[in-house]
């Protein structure tokens, strides 16, 4: 099980500079892990230990008597979790690197070799941790994606409503807008039931419904078999169960963001005209006020922000907390986004400046609140509308996404309030840019222009 290094490897560590000596390297898997030590800390520097709760903490206690104080390992799926934060209870410094940044050299791969590379590029410098943010906000960030998870099937459900549906050639679902609304609710009930006659279950549309009842009528009317009323019932079933999951989890969350400390005194700060109407939540929005939690917790209203809602807030929140000062400056939080251009240069020459392609939850919410402002009368709504006719929409939202990451940035750690005036210099530079282009064009046809 544990094998020693190869004198090769050896004779490379004493000849290079040694920034850490106390590390130590982790190989994660689902069933066992390899711990790699320095070779002058025990006379079998690397051990394998089973992923049970007992054999971790039989591997901290092994790392204490080593010496270790800091430790390098992959962020593998979800196997490095309880490692983590058992290792982290005994006090050493766990740091999350990504298996791409730490590729070991063509040849053969085994578990040892890699927990000991893994320990060498730690021992000389050169590897950088992954950011996590603290366990109190993790906890929030478990319960919003397991949320997440469970809109998602209740929207697969909804889908096989319809599939049931369009079986029995029932084409009510592309008549209303929402069949999971209080018509279409409605109507499916009555048709689990054992109501048939089209008009009576016509007679329970919403005054709201725009469709007239003979084409309601006409939707209503078609072959009724029970292998598809079965399937019906049971799907139906199966989405409301997860309606009412999600509801215990909105509340669950809301008692967790009970617990955060605000930056701020709500009743102290300035009243500003509401921007966005109160409104119920609609939807697969939480049924509980997110907006003031948010307000509370980051210090600032990021809703005032054109294209940012409650729930687009909350996932900063969760993903990176309102404490930002493990990021220097916004140029280091936007390429941790990865909303920046990645440059790869090579002779002088930049060969690819594209995005660095990832998953980050937060910039994915920012991209979306970006393609929200097409229609928004303002200077973020005009930003993306020129980007867009310049470069292309996917472009134009990348860009617009890191000016909304910016501005978030600076609010949040500054806890200033959004003063959407600040743009007004920027527009008038803009104007500028615009009267000389225009000049110029004109100068170029043989035309003067005369000012109104």
């Amino acid at each position: 099980m544990a094998k020693q290094p190869r004198k090769k490897s050896k004779n490379r560590m004493k000849h290079m500079h040694v920034l850490q000596p106390n590390s130590a390297g982790i190989d994660v898997g689902a069933t066992e892990i390899y711990i790699a030590v320095p070779d002058d800390r025990s006379s079998n520097p690397v051990r394998r230990f089973d992923t049970f709760t007992d054999d971790l903490h039989e591997a901290a206690k092994w790392l204490k008597e080593c010496g270790i104080e800091s430790i390098a390992m992959e962020s593998t799926g979800v196997y490095w979790i309880p490692i983590f934060q058992i290792l982290d209870t005994y006090g050493f410094d766990v740091i999350l690197v990504n298996a791409r940044h730490v590729k070991n050299v063509p040849g053969r791969k085994t578990d040892v070799q890699d927990c000991q590379w893994l320990q060498y590029l730690h021992s000389v410098g050169l590897l950088r941790g992954s950011f996590r943010p603290d366990q109190d906000i993790c906890a929030v960030r478990s319960l919003l994606r397991h949320r997440d998870n469970m809109v998602k099937a209740a929207c697969s459900h909804v889908q096989h409503i319809q599939k049931a549906l369009t079986q029995m050639n029932l084409q009510i679902h592309n008549v209303i807008s929402d069949i999971t609304g209080v018509t279409g609710l409605a109507i499916i009930d009555a048709i689990l039931a054992g109501e048939r006659n089209p008009d009576i279950l016509a007679d329970l549309k919403n005054s709201r419904i725009k469709a007239d009842k003979q084409t309601i009528v006409k939707s209503l009317t078609g072959d009724y078999r029970s292998e598809h009323i079965f399937t019906l019932k049971q799907t139906l079933q199966s989405y409301r169960n997860y309606r009412q999951m999600i509801q215990d989890c909105d509340a669950e969350i809301e008692r967790h963001l009970k617990e955060f400390d605000s930056r701020i005194d709500l009743d102290d700060c300035p009243k500003q005209p509401a921007k966005k109407l109160k409104r119920k939540p609609r939807g697969n929005e939480p049924n509980f006020d997110l907006k003031t939690h948010m307000h509370r917790l980051l210090g600032t209203d990021l809703t005032r922000i054109d294209g940012i809602s409650d729930l687009t807030a909350h996932i900063f929140f969760t993903e990176v907390g309102p404490d930002l000062s493990k990021f220097n400056n916004a140029n280091h939080f936007c390429s941790w986004l990865g909303l920046c251009p990645n440059n790869k240069i090579s002779g002088g020459k930049i060969l690819s400046s594209h995005t660095r392609p990832g998953s980050n939850r937060v910039a994915q919410a920012l991209r979306i609140s970006a393609n929200s402002l097409w229609n928004c009368k303002s200077y973020l709504g005009d930003y993306f509308r020129r980007t867009r006719a310049r470069h292309g929409a996917p472009k134009a939202i990348t860009a617009t996404a890191h000016k909304l990451a910016r501005i978030i940035y600076y609010l949040v750690k500054n806890q200033r309030a959004f003063d959407e005036t600040i743009f007004s210099e920027q527009e008038k530079i803009h104007q500028i840019r615009l009267k000389k282009r225009i000049i110029n064009q004109a100068k170029s046809l043989g035309l003067q222009l005369v000012p109104a």
